[in-house]
């Protein structure tokens, strides 16, 4: 009984806290802003009219209740008139019913839903795969669940939450027994990610590589290769259906910023990988965009996962590869790392996992315990300080965020890298940062002990 009411409380605090989100506005001119109106016109289009033509919507401005100012149409008009959004439509499917039955607003309750889900996901993989304690494992989960990135993709109308779901779902299933629940659910998930966004390909790679090798040491080559076939048949569909709809096998091929130039240089045209390797410290320290600075618990993550390194309980190398290939996605392949879009957009989808590892390490000790809770509870300040300076029009969840009044990310912002401005303090700063991840990571791998913990 405690558990389950613990589910339900981790599920309402994730939940109400992403809803009390929901009336910020985006920018100054409208509530909802860059990719969030292309998502709700292919579910307002999708619901009243079945098809990923969305340009009658735009022709009737049904963006108005929503987007006051003009649209960024973003799409390009294609020979017979139509236009279809560049974003993979699953998460427009998944909002049609929804936007159709209850307008943009019940697209957020929807999207602060799944992330109650994902905070009850978390819960129960903690309790049930970790032999977590109940009451300090429901805690810390309320405290990253209410806390930004989660919080506010959990009505910021982006993929993001969604795919954390499909994550933290197929990490429930491959941490248990080889079942066929666990294939149907892995494979499902897999399927999914793309159809959500291109970009979450090299992590459902990483699900169907694990998926792969258990079903072929487990159940045999037979299973493994049936496996191997459905996945096949599903890229297949995949590549088929785009080039059907977009003209090419990413969305991106429909996309105006792009009709020139190519839809691969979605990731850059003059790639500058070493550049980019600054984000590895970025994503996590960096003072506007990195996670760290609006929930201070993320910056457990580098202590957690040398611990897992040092020990290998079970399923250690899921949960590395899962956060190692998304926060690698994110540094080397993203665009940019500071977009027209609230912090951590690009990590979200792996930072349940991430926040079960934190979980995990905190496991050991009371002492850990209580310094993930008052970190965890720092950035749960600084959300409702967000939140209450949004409703108040003193910022926005794109715009302007930055300059909230919140005393736990103004403290934090100063001591932190700006990537935004690069100065000698910049390098200083990030060589700072990256040296104490890197010891960060060094002290978990040292202090862990791996007779307690396999």
């Amino acid at each position: 009984m405690r558990f389950r009411m613990a589910m339900v409380g981790v599920f309402l605090v994730a939940g109400v806290a992403s809803a009390a989100g929901i009336d910020v506005r985006a920018t100054r001119g409208a509530k909802v802003t860059a990719d969030e109106p292309q998502y709700l016109l292919t579910a307002i289009s999708l619901w009243e009219d079945q098809s990923l033509d969305i340009s009658d919507e735009i022709a009737e401005e049904r963006f108005r209740p929503f987007h006051e100012i003009s649209l960024n149409r973003q799409t390009q008009p294609q020979p017979d008139g139509s236009e279809i959004s560049p974003h993979d439509p699953l998460l427009g499917l998944l909002l049609a019913a929804p936007v159709g039955l209850g307008g943009w607003e019940a697209a957020k309750w929807f999207l602060a839903t799944i992330n109650g889900l994902v905070a009850v996901m978390m819960l129960w993989i903690a309790v049930r795969r970790m032999d977590s304690p109940v009451l300090p494992a429901a805690l810390v989960v309320s405290l990253f669940g209410a806390a930004a990135p989660l919080v506010i993709y959990g009505h910021q109308v982006y993929p993001e939450i969604v795919a954390a779901a499909c994550v933290t779902l197929a990490f429930a299933a491959l941490t248990g027994p080889m079942t066929r629940w666990t294939i149907v659910t892995s494979v499902a998930a897999i399927v999914a990610l793309p159809w959500l966004s291109i970009k979450y390909t090299p992590v459902a790679c990483v699900i169907a590589a694990v998926l792969l090798s258990r079903a072929n040491r487990v159940k045999g080559a037979r299973t493994a290769w049936a496996i191997l076939g459905c996945l096949v048949v599903a890229g297949a569909a995949f590549v088929a259906a785009h080039l059907a709809w977009y003209g090419g096998l990413t969305p991106y091929a429909v996309g105006d910023h792009f009709a020139s130039t190519g839809e691969f240089t979605v990731v850059g045209t003059n790639v500058d990988l070493i550049g980019r390797s600054r984000r590895l410290v970025g994503l996590m320290f960096d003072n506007t965009f990195g996670i760290a600075v609006w929930q201070p618990a993320y910056a457990l993550v580098p202590v957690a996962l040398g611990a897992l390194w040092k020990v290998r309980p079970d399923h250690w190398n899921l949960s590395l590869a899962l956060v190692a290939t998304g926060w690698l996605n994110a540094t080397f392949v993203a665009l940019t790392m500071q977009g027209w879009w609230s912090p951590g957009r690009q990590v979200v989808l792996v930072l349940p996992v991430a926040v079960l590892a934190v979980i995990w390490w905190m496991n050991e000790s009371r002492a850990r315990f209580l310094v993930t809770a008052l970190l965890g509870s720092l950035g749960v300040i600084t959300y409702a300080w967000l939140v209450r300076d949004g409703l108040s029009g003193r910022i926005t969840w794109v715009v302007d965020f930055f300059e909230t009044r919140a005393f736990t990310y103004r403290v934090l912002s100063q001591v932190t890298p700006d990537y935004l401005n690069v100065t000698t303090s910049t390098w200083v700063l990030h060589g700072l940062w990256g040296s104490l991840a890197v010891g960060a990571l060094g002290w978990g791998y040292r202090k862990a002990r791996p007779s307690s913990r396999r």
